[in-house]
């Protein structure tokens, strides 16, 4: 009898499927990739095939060019692939545009390979869509307890009651540029700041290429002159690295705020000289992480990377099977660590 390994094993290069000869986001070139999202620890150029969502293509191509892989296959969401004897099939991950689960059937197995993820709400893509299946492999970025993100609009109204108490100041709000500047900006706009937001360069391409896909972003300018004491009262949003940079000394009184998950620990906020952190993650939490893997009730979940032992002994705990796979090459997102 076919054993869930069969289906599915971890390698050095990542997920690996023997049956259909094809990996899971792989960290180095291979033959044939399915890839669940575009951010750059689970995207990379230079493999031989790609299949992902048009989205996920887009902006893999944006990044590193039309030629980033031998060949690309889009799919849509819930459209069913035979490779070989395996079924494979994307289904929302609710990460950041095109991000997708990867869905596997083999001899009456099913796997699903959740990629990042969130269960929250995101005006920038679908939602989660949970799916049945026997072994569950799940991200653990914030897989601990203490890790319970506060609602969204609390995190912004922040934000907004800062512009109103320092109207002097230019608030600089780093986030990362793929996801999170977009799903920042979009929150804004739900919450009724239609004030023009100004953006860094490393920020730009992508927010086109949303709104290319049918993301509205409402008014953007570039946040580029060379003209002392600009833009005060307004909000800037740059990569984290540039907040810290002598790019924000052309600012008015610059506030420094990054909109991170990891803005819950203090330390973290400290040490990046943040005055005004602001917790939004494109991650699942404790609660969701715990959550949907209560909901599905899988026989096994494998835990690819993130704090592993909390999840994996709640899991234990909860009499669901479970394992950590202590994939390399993963992570906390770009811009994020």
């Amino acid at each position: 009898m076919a054993k869930f390994s069969d289906l599915l094993r971890p390698t050095p290069a990542g997920l690996y499927c023997p049956p259909g000869d094809f990996y899971i986001d792989p960290v180095r070139p291979v033959e044939r990739a399915v890839i669940t999202h575009g951010h750059g620890d689970h995207a990379r150029s230079g493999h031989g095939a790609v299949l992902a969502t048009a989205e996920t293509l887009a902006i893999m191509a944006a990044r590193w060019g039309e030629g980033f892989a031998g060949a690309t296959q889009s799919a849509r969401y819930g459209e069913i692939i035979r490779h070989k004897d395996v079924e494979v099939w994307l289904a929302p991950a609710g990460h950041i545009l095109g991000s997708a689960q990867c869905l596997l059937r083999w001899q009456g197995m099913t796997m699903a390979v959740s990629g990042d993820y969130k269960r929250r709400r995101d005006p920038t893509c679908l939602p989660f869509e949970p799916v049945a299946c026997d072994v569950f492999v799940t991200e653990a970025t914030f897989g601990l307890p203490v890790f319970r993100h506060p609602p969204d609009g609390e995190e912004i109204q922040k934000l907004l009651k800062s512009l109103r108490q320092f109207p002097e100041r230019t608030h600089l709000v780093g986030a990362y540029a793929l996801g999170k500047a977009q799903r920042l900006i979009c929150l804004l706009r739900e919450a009724g700041y239609d004030d023009t937001i100004y953006i860094h360069g490393a920020v730009a391409n992508l927010n086109a290429l949303y709104e290319r896909h049918g993301v509205s972003l409402g008014s953007l300018a570039p946040a580029t002159t060379d003209k002392r004491d600009k833009l005060p009262g307004k909000i800037v949003i740059a990569p984290p690295s540039a907040i810290a940079d002598r790019w924000a000394r052309r600012f008015s009184d610059p506030l420094p705020a990054m909109a991170s998950g990891w803005m819950r620990v203090r330390a973290r906020a400290r040490q990046r000289h943040v005055e005004l952190p602001l917790i939004l993650s494109d991650h699942a939490d404790w609660d969701e992480l715990t959550g949907t893997i209560a909901e599905l009730a899988p026989r096994e979940v494998w835990i690819t990377h993130g704090n592993e032992e909390a999840l994996l002994r709640w899991s234990q705990l909860n009499g669901i099977a479970a394992r950590a796979l202590e994939l390399v090459g993963y992570g906390e997102e770009e811009g994020e660590s």
